[in-house]
């Protein structure tokens, strides 16, 4: 047991405390203690994605209290690509925001930190009540995120995405209590025995606590109809922070891979593969509204938010499938997906930043300082995101074919996903004609002045979207690496003998009937 795995939740709690308690009237300072926290945060992601990478999982028991009694953090495989992914897009993310971005309010560092500590916590917990505690960390701190830099419209939309989340918690502690009411325990290495030997009676509660919890995991992932709250929120936010949420959808999908792979998969007995028969629909779904969404959009954050919902329905439907090349791909389009989409968001606010008046609308603008740059960085995000090649999104793309490919749905699913790209391809492509080749026909004198940082923000966008190319150049690599943490996630008994040995032989029994 390696002291290492309670770290990336320790170390940004810390240092947001000591922000606050310490450093709040000094920005200087606050940039360079959670610049240093932040890349020694990526330090300790890399050296843990290495720890697991040939091994078993490992499990962190606080105060050396053995599961399911105590507290424990469970590293493997998925977890610390999880853990790696956000730490890189929050390296980076925090660069685009300290060009002037974390002046527009008060607190983002300690908010940033905060925010990072609840999403590396719900990546490692190993029981479903701590879940729901770093789900509340990292919500918190996301309410605070949502506000920063004030306004009506940011107001407007903090309070809707409040309501709609406050809501999901109350659901997420209903389906806690059920579920704990007929097992008599939340840890996931226990549950895995637990679930199949339910008295018969019991089941109805537990299949509701079960859907309860779905529903609240497809709240966090923006599935249909539960997708509504993600444009307006996410559009209204502060581009770095709406890069940042781009993590917050995904831990709603990896909550549902872990719980109903682990705790209600194959061997969960009247409960088996609960999740299975809604979340590919939905996920279908997902990609037909996002899609009409991109082509409907009338500003560039609408439609930058609709692909990120689009993108979502591509995730979950590789996802949704519960199996190891649909893992295996999902992974690889969910690497795809947060990076192209954060570029995407940051690439907005330059854009949005440089064009004066018109400003979000996806209207004719007076030609705008640093055109040419903008517009190359805008079209590789294009191909990204839309899953044209050479890139990874491509690549993505046709790896979630090939694994629906068995799939009941396979038809179905073939003719949505390329249908709603070549809608989004066209979306897309009418955007960037009307932002960079449509002009307005008289100068404008409200122009904005080139930003004087603007190197410095154009160099984060090109790194994530840099990021998409290197997947594209090691899809092999990266492929295999993802294949085998796809086979690590769906072995429950490696799961459980890690974590809970006593349950190994109740998980047993079960498969064995």
């Amino acid at each position: 047991m390696t002291h290492l795995i309670v770290a990336p939740i320790v170390l940004p709690a810390a240092v947001a405390a000591f922000l606050v308690l310490a450093l709040r009237h000094d920005l200087i300072a606050q940039r360079i203690v959670s610049g240093v926290a932040t890349l020694a945060l990526l330090a300790l992601a890399i050296a843990l994605y290495a720890t697991v990478s040939d091994g078993a999982p490992q499990p962190y028991l606080l105060g050396n209290w053995r599961a399911p009694f105590g507290i424990v953090l469970v590293l493997d495989r998925l977890a610390a690509t999880m853990l790696l992914l956000t730490a890189v897009l929050a390296t980076l993310v925090l660069i685009y925001a300290m060009a002037g971005w974390d002046r527009a309010g008060r607190h983002f560092h300690p908010l940033f930190q905060f925010q990072l500590m609840g999403l590396n916590g719900a990546f490692l917990t190993g029981d479903v009540f701590n879940l729901f505690v770093f789900f509340e960390v990292m919500l918190i701190a996301s309410y605070g995120l949502m506000l920063h830099g004030g306004g009506p419209r940011r107001l407007r939309a903090g309070f809707n995405y409040v309501a709609i989340n406050l809501i999901g918690s109350t659901l997420f502690l209903f389906a806690v209590g059920l579920i704990y009411a007929v097992t008599g325990t939340l840890n996931m290495a226990d549950l895995a025995g637990k679930v199949a030997q339910v008295a018969p009676a019991d089941e109805a509660l537990l299949r509701v606590g079960a859907l309860l919890l779905l529903l609240v995991f497809a709240l966090k992932a923006a599935l249909v109809p539960l997708q509504w709250w993600l444009p307006s929120a996410y559009a209204a936010a502060a581009a770095p922070v709406a890069a940042l949420f781009m993590m917050m959808t995904k831990v709603g999908a990896y909550s549902i891979v872990r719980v109903y792979t682990v705790v209600f998969g194959a061997d969960a007995g009247s409960v088996a593969d609960i999740a299975t028969p809604w979340v590919v629909p939905a996920a279908l779904a997902t990609l037909l509204l996002g899609a009409v969404g991109v082509l409907a959009s009338a500003s560039l954050t609408g439609l930058v938010c609709f692909a990120i919902v689009w993108s979502m329905g591509s995730l979950l439907l590789a996802l949704g499938l519960f199996d190891q090349a649909g893992l295996a791909a999902g992974l690889y389009y969910l690497l795809h997906s947060t990076l192209s989409g954060a570029a995407l968001f940051l690439l907005a606010d330059l854009v949005i930043a440089q064009r004066g008046r018109p400003g979000d609308r996806l209207s004719p603008a007076p030609p705008m300082p640093h055109a040419n740059l903008l517009a190359g960085l805008f079209f590789v995000a294009a191909i990204a995101i839309t899953g044209m090649p050479p890139l990874s999104g491509f690549l993505g793309k046709l790896l979630i074919l090939d694994a629906t490919w068995r799939s009941p749905l396979a038809v179905a699913s073939w003719c949505i996903v390329l249908g709603t790209s070549l809608i989004v391809i066209i979306g897309f492509a009418r955007a960037g004609s009307t932002l960079f080749w449509k002009v307005a026909p008289k100068p404008s004198e409200e122009m904005t002045a080139p930003a004087p940082r603007i190197a410095l923000q154009a160099g984060v966008i090109a790194a994530l979207l840099g990021a998409t190319v290197l997947l594209a150049l090691f899809a092999g690599p990266v492929t295999r690496d993802l294949a085998a943490t796809a086979r690590q996630a769906l072995d429950v008994s490696a799961y459980v003998r890690a974590v809970d040995p006593a349950s190994l032989a109740v998980l047993s029994q079960e498969g064995a009937r």
